[in-house]
């Protein structure tokens, strides 16, 4: 089990300098195993920082992170450990990309945990098939390809460890609709294959109301809002509030409500506001 857990987590930059600066305050939440969690909020809400607290990249000022029940900073060794349960992609992967081949680069992670050859062969296919990277690039230098395949190799280096939880930040940021398209897909395939915890930060409202079951928006180092996406998008008027936006299908439903239009139901995705204005259209007199 992967259940992320974490307590009273505070985090201080600089502290005692005249830099200080509080980037986490009082954040306390649990994510169970195998939900698919989207972290929003503005530059410098503490999106990042709090990421880097669930392998361990940054040690709490106060505060726990528990994954799986243990205490990611009890000791050294559990600090070592926890970057093999939990993988962070950031943003922009493709500038770490440094192997002579896509297969070496995909490796890199398995074979520092000292598995066999056959089953670092096996997880790099295995990982290069829920990225959507064909094998055909497998000889190929990851530096002389697109952005949108680069970026995939960096998620199937992660993947490839097979982390009970998985963790992207902005993995869409660059991309053109149909590149994000394709990532948003294959992490979601992935998440419905393999049952592991899977964390999108993103400043995509589209993207996040389309895929996470669960939201959590982040405020000044805060957590300011925790629920389903249903539940996030309904309160628009606290989004702008905060600098964000809210997905354009609630914008235009909105507008179109505002304008006479009777839709129905939550709507958040461009799914659903299909099916409000179908259903209108269908219970309109001839």
């Amino acid at each position: 089990m992967s259940e992320i857990r974490v307590e009273k987590l505070r985090h201080v930059y600089s502290a005692g300098t005249p830099f200080e600066k509080v980037a986490i305050e009082d954040v306390s939440l649990t994510i169970p195993q195998g939900q698919l969690v989207g972290i929003i909020g503005h530059t410098g809400s503490g999106k990042s920082t709090f990421i880097q607290h669930l392998n361990a990249l940054l040690q709490p000022t106060e505060g726990k992170v528990f994954c799986g029940g243990e205490d990611v900073n009890a000791s050294k060794f559990t600090r070592r450990d926890v970057k093999w349960k939990v993988g962070i992609v950031f943003q922009y992967p493709e500038y770490q990309l440094f192997e002579e081949t896509v297969y070496r680069d995909i490796a890199f992670g398995p074979k520092n945990m000292k598995l066999s050859e056959q089953e670092i062969d096996e997880r790099v296919r295995e990982a290069a098939h829920f990225a959507g990277v064909d094998e055909e690039l497998f000889e190929r230098s990851p530096l002389e390809l697109s952005g949108g395949q680069k970026r995939r190799i960096a998620v199937a280096g992660v993947i490839a460890l097979r982390p009970g939880v998985l963790i992207l930040d902005e993995p869409t940021a660059g991309l053109d609709p149909a590149g994000c398209r394709r990532i948003l897909d294959n992490i979601c395939e992935y998440h419905r294959q393999s049952g592991s915890t899977v964390i999108i930060v993103s400043h995509n409202m589209d993207d996040t109301a389309r895929i996470a079951e669960r939201i959590i928006a982040f405020d000044h180092g805060r957590v300011a809002m925790d629920g389903t996406p249903e539940q996030i998008f309904s309160e628009p008027e606290k989004l702008e509030a905060m600098g964000l936006d809210v997905p354009k299908s609630t914008s235009l439903a909105m507008a179109l409500k505002a304008e006479g239009l009777p839709l129905e139901g939550s709507i958040y995705t461009h799914a659903q506001l299909l099916d409000a204005i179908l259903r209108v259209k269908e219970a309109a007199p001839c």
